[in-house]
């Protein structure tokens, strides 16, 4: 027994938006299953109760409406496509008034969408799909946009990456809440990875995710990122961009949502991790194409930035690999 069968239970809402992604919706089902030992009391709605269409044009059958949200202690959201679909206003109301009541609020890809439409993550930080990072903080201008985590913790309020990192936010919500041994023993039914730290990066296929692309200093962007093995300084880059070196950093930031530093070092790193996933090439020559010297200098950046080592990455993807 995890906890005794006298705990009370903890109600676990998942919302279906219309377009649901089924991998999204399944996810929540799976980890906070009714299960003896375990607190957590599973119920699904949608806006209405009935046949929700998924993404996949797959029905799905919701047995309640909206008034579930009534008595939830955590709720949850995955994702919908398009990512641009309205959020329904009573859904948007619901959320609102279930956080303002206590409850937990949890999102699952493109469900941050939701949460953000319904006000819930203004001044926050949360994340969603690389792939609409862009679009998110076009929209949402007053959320702190974290491109490249897996899951962001605000509290009552948490969001979370793709489809793998739906799950490790939902592991990380059942160790928050009874413990490790719970986690663990869920992630093993599930034949799954107990732990994986919110702050590690999404495998993301493409160097640099620029939130404001199309912009002036894209071209400069794109001739640094096929220099990258050569010494590049910020007075360089503003001497390229015919700008001072105040104005280019000012701009830089703007465009982009960080300083020139730091997106050249996170350019590097996309690139190496490209190197290690495609090449055997030892980690000191990659540390050299890439600009960042060693491969101690390399190891140091990799491992605080995505929490893993260079060896541990190129593991992960030699394994992808092989089971293909």
């Amino acid at each position: 027994m995890i906890v005794s069968e006298s705990s009370p239970a903890h109600r676990v809402v998942v919302v279906i938006i219309e377009g649901a992604l089924v991998m999204d919706v399944g996810i929540p089902l799976q980890v906070f299953a009714d299960r003896p030992g375990f607190p957590y009391q599973l119920r699904v709605c949608a806006e209405t109760a009935g046949i929700v269409n998924t993404s996949s044009g797959i029905g799905m059958s919701v047995p309640f409406g909206l008034e579930a949200l009534e008595d939830a202690d955590t709720v949850i959201v995955p994702g919908f496509a398009p990512a641009s679909r309205p959020t329904p206003l009573p859904v948007c109301e619901a959320l609102v008034a279930a956080h303002a009541r206590g409850a937990r609020i949890v999102s699952i890809c493109y469900g941050a969408f939701a949460l953000a439409e319904a006000g819930l993550l203004e001044g926050l930080r949360a994340t969603t799909h690389w792939e609409a990072v862009g679009e998110f903080a076009h929209r949402y201008p007053n959320v702190q946009v974290e491109p490249d985590v897996l899951f962001v913790d605000e509290g009552s309020v948490l969001t979370s990456a793709g489809v793998a990192a739906g799950l490790d936010l939902c592991l990380y919500i059942v160790r928050k809440d009874l413990g490790a041994k719970a986690a663990t023993e869920i992630a093993r039914r599930l034949v799954t990875a107990p732990r994986r730290s919110g702050g590690q990066s999404q495998f993301i296929p493409t160097a640099g995710v620029d939130i404001g692309a199309g912009t002036s200093l894209d071209d400069l962007r794109a001739w640094a990122a096929q220099h990258l093995g050569e010494r590049l300084t910020v007075r360089q880059l503003a001497e390229r961009a015919n700008l001072s070196t105040r104005t280019f950093e000012r701009r830089f930031a703007a465009e982009t949502g960080t300083t020139p530093h730091r997106w050249l070092l996170r350019a590097r790193l996309d690139a190496a991790r490209l190197l290690l996933e495609d090449t055997d090439l030892p980690i000191d020559r990659i540390a050299g194409q890439v600009g960042l010297g060693t491969g101690a200098n390399l190891r140091l950046h990799f491992r605080r930035s995505f929490e893993v080592s260079p060896v541990e990455y190129r593991r992960t993807f030699t394994s992808m690999s092989s089971s293909e």
